[in-house]
């Protein structure tokens, strides 16, 4: 989960939502290194549609569902939940179910959590109509170990 929340911090990600038990067992571990759950605090709750229609956001199943829609070709909505699957399994159908879009990512073979998280939220960033890349963003990103210039 450290992993995922470094990538909420890198792509400005609002919330996280999980389900199930498993990162409450294994927060104890701290694998977030750059201190992100300071901003973003992951919230446990039960039903994931609920919230999701709650806040008026769509649902996005992200897995490797026969038909999905590919991660190059999607537009994605403004404002979205993304639900990812875990690793050893699969999204219980009912959610599948109940969303409004199914992405997946093509690879050869399945990519665990984390950089499915990481490929997805740097899809959606880059497909952003007004997001400026360039020298200001590669200054504003770097910590304080990097300090690299061009030839």
């Amino acid at each position: 989960m450290g992993s995922v929340l470094r990538a909420a911090g890198c792509y400005q990600v609002s919330s996280i939502y999980y389900t199930g038990t498993r990162y409450d067992r294994a927060r104890h571990f701290v694998t977030d290194t750059k201190n992100r759950y300071l901003n973003i605090t992951p919230t446990h709750v039960d039903d994931l549609i609920a919230i999701a229609k709650h806040q008026g956001l769509k649902t996005v199943v992200v897995e490797l569902v026969v038909g999905a829609i590919p991660l190059p070709d999607y537009d994605h909505p403004p404002q979205a939940l993304y639900i990812f699957g875990p690793e050893d399994g699969s999204i219980d159908q009912n959610i599948i179910n109940q969303c409004d879009d199914i992405v997946y990512i093509p690879t050869i073979g399945c990519m665990n959590l984390a950089a499915t998280v990481n490929v997805l939220l740097y899809d959606r960033m880059a497909k952003q109509p007004n997001i400026e890349f360039g020298d200001d963003l590669i200054i504003a990103s770097r910590d304080t170990n990097n300090r690299t210039k061009s030839p």
